[in-house]
């Protein structure tokens, strides 16, 4: 009897956690110059040339497959009636098709769902960035449900949309996961259902109680990270709607391996510092700093760690950002610092641990858990913000387009209304804001305050790099 091709209880978790005001997906912003595209470009040329890559992505063409008996996750099957025109769209951006008009666009597009029906990913070409139809400057909007790929496994699938030259030979079929009948996909559910029980005493529990044990080992002694739920009520913090808007920010690569190499810290560490300081600035503006710091969730891969057969293998840190810290300097050597604790306390906790949970817990347990976690986030948010460092673009041409940028960006989830989403490209960092518009109608000025306050740093390194001026002894 054929078996199905489960998601994993964690892909499965971001299926249970959507709701209308949360669409639960991954998304990226690509910049690209057309005038590469052999023949030039037109929609359907472009169209053409991705129904022609994703041949080589299976994940593109397989759909949810479920029946009423199955007691455990859906899994991934074939769609037998896949057509690329549910999923590949065009759009003008209005003029003059600058940065605001693309902003808007795009923010209206991230807060439309995918069609579980079909499989969970479509794609926006958005024509008139450079205020004719006619340019040469295209933005494609790249959208995935986060049950089908986290950061690194969407950088997989892009990887397989890109190429070293703009006219690639052809790709190899590669097939997709087959359909199975309900009566395989019943007797399956039910026997992984009753394996969830032995799961968790022997390898959930016990893992579970060490980490606890090592958590109050590191909080005696001064070294655990922040706790969830101890992050301070702010605005960033309130009841979101349906609503998204997003912001972009590019800095080089370079200016922030100068903070970094004169300081003595990480590039994360300086991104993290950036963050903290435009987030700082946005509420001390208003008058809503918390004398306590925000706390923001920071998803890191366990790819290379695990071997178990999921689209999404994360685990996450719960750092501080010492926002109550006004020297930007101050700030960085303490965010270093919070950081270094935070990743020795997450890298002693099995990578694992996080899938295995959700493996155990069904759809009906997941909604209870929403539920009582909006309750809870009314009153204490486990974390403030989501700030991630994702896999940039490997290679130069996407789909015969010289690709020149690439934002990416995460879910805006309950309790937390604000994501900051990077990937390296070309030399540069390229940001992705995301919020809803009734949290953060500015979002523009936090992007902006990015750069700024990298210029902020680098000033530091050169006042701090200047020797002191010699005084003259006078009589």
């Amino acid at each position: 009897m054929r078996r199905p091709q489960r998601l994993s209880g964690l892909d499965a978790s971001f299926l249970y956690l959507e709701t209308a005001n949360q669409p639960v997906q991954v998304f990226m912003v690509i910049e690209l110059d057309a005038s590469t595209i052999p023949g030039g470009y037109s929609y359907d040329r472009l169209r053409e040339a991705l129904a022609a890559r994703i041949q080589g992505i299976p994940a593109f063409r397989e759909k949810l497959s479920d029946t009423f008996f199955n007691l455990d996750h859906p899994a991934w099957a074939q769609d037998s009636n896949f057509d690329i025109d549910r999923h590949v769209h065009r759009v003008g951006l209005r003029a003059p098709g600058g940065p605001a008009e693309l902003a808007e666009i795009c923010g209206v597009l991230a807060g439309l769902p995918l069609d579980r029906r079909a499989p969970l990913w479509e794609m926006w070409v958005i024509e008139g960035a450079d205020g004719s139809l006619d340019g040469d400057r295209l933005r494609v909007l790249l959208k995935v449900h986060h049950a089908a790929a986290d950061g690194v496994t969407f950088g997989d699938f892009l990887s397989l949309l890109c190429t070293a030259e703009p006219d690639p030979p052809p790709t190899a079929l590669v097939q997709a996961a087959a359909a199975v009948g309900p009566v395989a996909m019943a007797v399956d559910g039910l026997a992984r259902f009753v394996r969830r029980p032995v799961l968790l005493v022997t390898r959930v529990v016990p893992a579970t109680v060490s980490a606890v044990v090592d958590i109050v080992r590191r909080t005696r002694a001064g070294r655990a990270m922040a706790a969830p739920f101890s992050a301070p009520r702010t605005r960033l913090n309130g009841v979101i709607s349906a609503r998204r808007n997003v912001a972009f920010a590019q800095l080089d690569l370079d200016d922030v391996k100068k903070v970094k190499n004169h300081f003595g810290v990480t590039v994360n560490d300086v991104i993290m510092a950036l963050v903290s300081g435009v987030i700082r600035q946005f509420l001390l503006e208003r008058g809503e700093l918390p004398n306590s710091s925000l706390v923001a969730l920071v998803p890191a891969s366990v790819h290379e760690a695990t071997d178990q057969p999921s689209r999404n293998q994360v685990s996450g840190m719960f750092a501080r950002l010492q926002t109550q810290i006004a020297d930007p300097v101050e700030r960085l050597r303490a965010v270093a610092e919070a950081n270094a604790i935070a990743k020795e306390q997450t890298s002693a906790i099995g990578p694992a641990l996080l899938q295995d949970w959700f493996e155990i817990l069904g759809s009906v347990t997941l909604g209870i858990a929403r539920r009582i976690y909006g309750l809870l986030t009314r009153f204490r948010p486990m974390y403030n913000v989501i700030v991630s460092n994702v896999p940039g673009p490997p290679l130069k041409y996407f789909l015969g387009a010289e690709l020149l940028a690439a934002h990416p960006f995460g879910p805006v989830l309950f309790g937390a209304g604000l994501n900051i989403t990077l990937a390296s490209i070309n030399g540069k960092l390229d940001f992705g804001l995301i919020s809803c518009p009734d949290l953060v109608p500015d979002l523009s000025e936090m992007a902006d305050g990015l750069a700024a306050g990298l210029t902020e740093l680098l000033g530091s390194t050169a006042e701090s790099a200047t020797p002191s001026p010699t005084r003259t002894a006078t009589g």
